[in-house]
């Protein structure tokens, strides 16, 4: 073996040992809160598969990955003092020992959901392929990701498109405290890299020579261009899942633990380089080592913790501001659908760095044709994905993180059930979680609404699952003006954005200009002025809203205010109260049932805000707290419209 990179090797690893020693003793001592994953024993791997890399590459990481960070070049100090919770961490203190983040070394993230990091990965990969930069992803996960479906759909993805990223499965044998082989379908977690095309190979974890060979062969594969590789390193971690448990508690038995120790990676690479390492060299080197972690660890003891004022900060990027006036919407009439067609293909036009996946985007153009024709303009930038929104969504996550900018279209809001984990564990918190190192500008387009016999899993309004979720924006565009203006601004922002398209718009017309605009978020539209009550709709109930206000105007002489949010998330609460204050009465009209809805959560804020000026308790009207129906007679019951708006105002008028 080369005399340098061995002794390079050998220092690292030890670097990481000495590391997660004085971890461990701080955190079993309450010195440190809550508690650490450590990494004794699986050095070998981090090393020998980070010493195989550029500086420029990439790598994602688990819960377990301070032996990676480490490994790929991490300041000690500022390590030490993110686990101490204190302001001088990687993250200010705000993502903790299981999200460590370093950009400017190529670590792209810690993420603590088992699984969560492989996604990630694969859109690291496809933003070096986008890019053509040839720089490589690998990807860091235990065995028990393996299991996982992001497994799956990850290594799926990555060998369909050929994508240079190398997933490394670090088999310890078990899980919290479940042996692997007890929940594992196979022996050998590297015969699965079949299922996909790629070559999988299994090498002794514990040896640093067979990991460094392995990952050269298969970062070397990925930077030609000859796509994924797995490789799967048996080895074995010497305390238990955490350090919240006592050593006597790791759930392997006494006699496993200590064959492994006779194996230790670190003695064993001691021991093939005894030729090479005088004692006085490997005195110095421990030494050397032993006065960084002490550093480490006085600086991190020393540092202040976050002032309180920053527990708040930092959820969400800066946001973009739209260039200021709105134009006029002058008389060329055109559809949302078009209108959503016209901003991706200008917003793709003028960006280069901007990346559209999704399923069937590419052929069909979505399934409502909003992205039909751009991949013939920008062809490699508009991907057509497996169908595994989980996945694909984090893969989205994962190129914007890189510092593109995606649109991601899911065919309907029921399917984020299915990408949750991405959306809100991953691309909600990461700018938060990583004190704001990270931008994640992606756009997840999704149709919502009932209508058209969708049924119970196709026709949901989940609105309110999202606007729960702090690091998101919720954008619902009702007109076509405003579909074009507001998914230019989402496109723009650095945020993660869910676009919330009513299915029974996408073919409303109106006038639409040519010129480029963009809509700012936070600012509602008054759609219709009135002085008796103030109604608030969101997605298809605005149209709803403005039949019962013309209705009632006419018949009655009851003059509604309706007023139009756009976004829920930032909201225009200014404007809504403004209305309240002078109408006195208020109406809140949204399309998904009541319990738990968006609706009722801005009845209670406005009734906050208004409470002095208001006749009456604010109303939210709703869906029925059932499932929607697929027989058109049984769904037209269930939604709300202007003959549930137009009884509830005249209750509330005493009419």
């Amino acid at each position: 073996m080369d005399r340098p990179l061995a002794l390079k090797a050998y220092e690292d690893m030890l670097v990481i040992r000495a590391f997660e020693e004085e971890v461990t003793r701080q955190f079993r001592g309450g010195n440190f809160p809550r508690h650490a994953h450590t990494y004794q024993g699986q050095e070998a791997v981090a090393v020998g598969v980070c010493q195989a890399l550029e500086p420029d590459d990439f790598i994602t990481s688990t819960h377990r990955g301070h032996g990676h960070l480490i490994a790929k070049g991490a300041d000690l100090r500022r390590s030490m003092a993110e686990f101490a919770g204190k302001a001088t961490g990687y993250c200010k203190g705000k993502g903790g020992e299981m999200h460590v983040i370093d950009l400017k070394i190529g670590m792209l993230g810690a993420v603590s959901v088992v699984g969560g990091g492989i996604p990630l990965a694969v859109g690291s990969g496809l933003a070096s392929q986008v890019g053509r930069d040839s720089r490589v992803t690998v990807c860091f996960f235990g065995d028990g990701a393996a299991n996982q479906g992001t497994f799956h759909e990850g290594l799926n993805l990555a060998a369909a498109w050929k994508l240079p990223v190398v997933f490394v499965c670090e088999n310890n044998g078990y899980a919290m405290t479940v042996k692997s082989s007890n929940v594992t379908s196979v022996k050998d977690l590297a015969v699965r890299a079949g299922s996909y095309g790629m070559p999988g190979v299994s090498v002794d974890g514990n040896d640093f020579a067979a990991v460094h060979e392995a990952a050269k062969r298969a970062v070397g594969e990925a930077r030609k261009g000859k796509g994924p590789s797995l490789i799967v390193c048996n080895t074995f971690r010497y305390e238990p899942h955490a350090t919240v448990f006592p050593p006597a508690l790791h759930p392997a038995p006494a006699d496993e633990v200590q064959e492994w120790r006779h194996r230790d990676p670190i003695e064993l690479l001691r021991h093939d380089q005894a030729d090479a390492l005088t004692p006085e060299e490997d005195a110095a080197i421990r030494a050397r080592v032993s006065a960084r972690v002490g550093d480490a660890l006085r600086f991190a003891v020393d540092s202040e913790w976050p002032s309180p004022s920053e527990a708040a900060t930092e959820v969400y990027s800066p946001a973009f501001a739209p260039t200021r006036p709105e134009p006029p919407a002058g008389s060329r009439n055109i559809t949302c659908t078009q209108a959503l067609n016209e901003a991706l293909h200008e917003e793709m036009a003028s960006d280069d760095g901007l990346i559209v996946i999704g399923e069937d985007v590419e052929i069909l153009g979505g399934l409502f044709g909003v992205t039909r024709g751009l991949a013939r303009r920008f062809k490699d930038r508009v991907r057509d994905t497996p169908i595994s929104e989980n996945s694909f969504t984090g893969v989205g996550i994962g190129a914007a993180v890189r510092g593109y900018r995606v649109v991601v279209e899911l065919m309907y809001v029921d399917f984020t059930t299915l990408a949750m984990d991405q959306i809100v564990n991953l691309g909600a918190k990461l700018h938060y979680m990583t004190g704001g190192q990270v931008k994640v500008p992606v756009v997840i387009r999704t149709a919502t609404g009932a209508g058209g016999s969708g049924s119970a899993t196709h026709s949901q309004s989940l609105e309110a699952w999202l606007y729960h979720v702090p690091g998101l924006k919720l954008v619902m565009p009702t007109t076509p003006y405003d579909a074009k203006g507001l998914l230019k601004t989402a496109i723009r922002d650095d945020n993660p954005v869910l676009f919330l398209e009513h299915k029974l718009l996408y073919q409303s017309k109106g006038p639409v200009p040519e010129i480029d605009y963009a809509i700012p978020f936070g600012e509602a539209a008054v759609r219709r002025p009135g002085h008796d009550v103030t109604v608030v709709a969101t997605g298809a109930m605005v149209q709803e809203a403005l039949k019962a206000a013309d209705d009632l105007s006419r018949n009655e002489g009851v003059e509604l205010e309706v007023i139009d949010p756009r976004t829920i998330v930032p909201l225009d609460l200014e404007t809504i109260v403004s209305s309240a204050r002078k109408t006195r009465t208020v109406v809140v009209l949204n399309e998904a049932p009541r319990q738990g809805s968006f609706a009722a959560c801005l009845a209670s804020q406005i009734g906050e805000a208004a409470f002095d000026w208001l006749d009456a308790p604010v109303v939210a009207l709703g869906m029925q707290h059932t499932p929607i129906p697929f027989s058109p007679a049984l769904e037209k019951e269930l939604i709300p419209d202007a003959e549930l708006l137009k009884a509830a105002v005249r209750e509330q008028l005493d009419l």
